[in-house]
């Protein structure tokens, strides 16, 4: 019979720990006589004091309460309210400290779940300016007290919206905008919404702010049509925030976590902005998917199309393509490329952009790529190039069998999980593909989140 081994910490009580690295999540692990703990706020090679929160089987939880021996990249975060807001994870870390760490997370990735060694994991592409770099802001808005709003983050893992004035992430527009809303809400009393009694008006707001063409939009996200003094918002709007080329409405009435609701109604302005990729422009909705950091963006996919190393004569399938960003800088270079993407609506945005920058090689195809990519396989397609760029879950098994039988000269998995990357990668691995190398990417500086993007060849 296997002996039971003895959890040897308590909840409730204190333990010293040494931290010997960062967990995915951008906690220290710990370890007390054998047995792993969790510390929020800890780095690795500090020794810390911490108050044990949660007990499981193989692991625990514990509150940060004194450094004792502080790591030399341990710095004091400048956001007033980072202990408490969910938003970002590393801001207590030195930037060349929080780079390096994520490089390690690929790596353990790689080589743990992945099972693969002797993988080039290339330095951190970091940014020039780990601050003041989303060019997209979803604040949640609550009631605070009987008279004032809260209008920020939530709290890690749950709820509670944390007041937020001035987000150190967010570009300085999306800072104005929601303290241009706040004063609004303030002035004309209008209600927040209220989850929990399903009552108020005002459920979020987001700003979106062209980092190359200084435009900006503003989207209220409303639980009702009906809105008063919506003109009076539009004029506060006009008077602020400088670029505003629109002002929209949306309505979600659903009690749901899911932000947008189905309804969008065009306030002021024309309901879109514009931002720039390199050479290219891109038409950007309330509902559009770019990414959130333009210029880490720019360096994200001129790896991807260097890894793809196109002559120009070169079929290619962008599997997983949004909007078409990485599938319009491929088209430049290439024959004919071939977007695969699920979501109608980032499809029609894709079209229209491929119009937009006068990009006539470039197919979209609308459908699941389980399904889609051996369909355009089985329809004489060979695509010499495979660039991937699926969600967190990364690619369905169909997808990734599909690619090994169609036998493509270089694949490129462009990443948001390096858990789900590896994986993947350890798949191909069996099917006859090496990975050559993995270049990460800081798309998320002062979080825990890192992209990488993998060149793969027969």
């Amino acid at each position: 019979m296997k002996e039971t081994r003895q959890i040897p910490v308590q909840k409730g009580k204190t333990y010293e720990l040494s931290i010997q690295g960062l967990g995915t999540s951008g906690e220290g692990i710990g370890r007390y006589e054998g047995f792993t703990v969790f510390v929020p706020y800890a780095l690795p090679g500090e020794t810390v004091r911490a108050r044990v929160t949660m007990v499981k089987k193989t692991y625990a939880s514990a509150a940060l309460e004194q450094v004792l021996t502080p790591s030399p990249d341990r710095e004091k975060p400048p956001c007033p309210v980072y202990e408490r807001c969910g938003g970002c994870q590393l801001q207590h870390l030195s930037y060349e400290g929080e780079l390096k760490e994520k490089r390690q997370q690929v790596k353990d990735a790689i080589e743990r779940i992945g099972h693969l060694q002797g993988v080039d994991v290339l330095p951190v592409l970091g940014a020039k300016t780990p601050w003041n770099y989303r060019n997209k802001m979803q604040f949640p808005v609550a009631a605070a007290g009987k008279r004032n709003v809260a209008i920020g983050c939530f709290a890690a893992a749950t709820h509670e919206v944390i007041d937020v004035e001035n987000c150190a992430i967010q570009k300085e527009g999306n800072n104005v905008i929601a303290a241009v809303v706040r004063q609004w809400m303030k002035d004309f009393k209008i209600p927040a919404y209220d989850e929990d009694a399903r009552t108020g008006i005002v459920r979020h707001i987001m700003g979106r702010v062209g980092v190359h063409t200084g435009e900006v939009m503003v989207c209220l996200v409303t639980a009702s049509d009906m809105v008063p003094h919506m003109k009076d918002l539009v004029q506060y709007l006009r008077r602020d925030v400088p670029g505003l080329k629109s002002v929209v409405q949306n309505v979600n009435k659903r009690h749901t976590n899911v932000i947008l609701g189905p309804k969008t109604k065009t306030i002021y302005g024309s309901g879109t902005i514009h931002d720039s990729i390199g050479s290219l422009t891109f038409h950007i909705s309330a509902q559009s998917f770019f990414q959130v950091n333009s210029e880490q963006a720019q360096r994200l996919y001129e790896t991807a199309l260097d890894f793809a190393d196109l002559k120009g004569g070169e079929i290619v399938a962008d599997v997983y393509c949004g909007t078409g960003t990485i599938t319009l800088f491929l088209a430049q270079k290439a024959k004919q490329v071939y977007g695969i993407e699920i979501v109608d609506s980032a499809i029609r945005d894709a079209v229209r952009n491929a119009k937009d920058n006068k990009i006539g090689n470039a197919q979209f195809i609308l459908g699941d790529a389980i399904y889609k990519l051996p369909e355009l396989i089985r329809n004489g397609v060979r695509p010499d190039v495979i660039v991937l760029d699926p969600p967190r879950a990364g690619c369905g098994e169909p997808v990734l069998k599909a690619i090994a039988n169609s036998k493509p000269k270089r694949v490129v998995y462009v990443s948001c999980n390096p858990a789900t990357l590896a994986r993947d990668l350890a798949y191909l691995k069996e099917h006859g593909y090496q990975t050559q190398k993995v270049q990460p990417v800081d798309m998320f500086p002062r979080t825990h989140h890192v992209e990488a993007v993998a060149l793969i060849t027969p």
